[in-house]
């Protein structure tokens, strides 16, 4: 009998440490407490309730899981990172968040800038808007207003490693590798796992070591 007790203790003390997916649902403070939970699993079920309901104060500490041990940790970190970002608190300001992503996914790029000049216009302090605007110029080729609009990106949310990995596509484009490198290993110095800009940082070094050599 006292074994069973035991056990069942144990039980308890362990649903109070950790609150299964099975279980109501986190409340924000909650998952906040259980990014620092020893099991994954827990962690895992922490990241994506605040997926939900995750505030930019919160970054700091779902940015330090981007370099969790466990993998799946890491994928839902930086996709909970990504929606925290894309709200921006004013109901109306999100509806013309999705309306601009739209236009930007459906090719209409001047309306996306349109609508993300106008986001920017109502609420400037929403640091997505400026980097989705950046986003659109990039791809209409309008590099230096799209390094403006990643500057304002950055005055907000420095730890925007979506934005920094965008100056060093910028400046690849641009020719001036030695920036996009610096920016490349910046982004990922707040997110490693990014594969795309890996590979990019592996052949700037490889590019511009053989530039050094035929120099001397």
């Amino acid at each position: 009998m006292k074994k069973c007790l035991a056990v069942f203790a144990a039980i308890l003390l362990g649903a109070a440490t950790w609150v299964p997916a099975s279980a109501a649902p986190l409340s924000h403070d909650q998952a906040l407490r259980q990014l620092s939970s020893r099991k994954a699993e827990a962690r895992h079920t922490a990241v994506q309730r605040l997926a939900e309901l995750g505030l930019m104060r919160d970054v700091a500490s779902l940015t330090r899981l981007l370099f969790d041990k466990d993998e799946e940790v890491r994928a839902a970190t930086e996709a909970a990172l990504w929606k925290v970002w894309s709200r921006s608190g004013d109901a109306r300001i999100d509806g013309l968040y999705q309306k601009g992503v739209e236009q930007m996914n459906g090719g209409e790029a001047g309306a996306a800038v349109a609508t993300f000049t106008e986001i920017i216009r109502l609420k400037p302090d929403f640091a997505e808007g400026w980097n989705k605007r950046a986003t659109v110029l990039f791809f209409m080729g309008r590099y230096q207003e799209s390094l403006a609009d990643c500057d304002e990106v950055m005055k907000r949310n420095p730890r925007h490693f979506g934005a920094l990995a965008g100056y060093g596509q910028i400046h690849s484009r641009l020719e001036n590798y030695d920036k996009a490198l610096a920016y490349f290993e910046r982004a990922l110095a707040i997110n490693p796992n990014m594969e795309g800009v890996a590979v990019n940082v592996v052949a700037l070094r490889k590019l511009l070591a053989g530039r050094s050599k035929r120099v001397i």
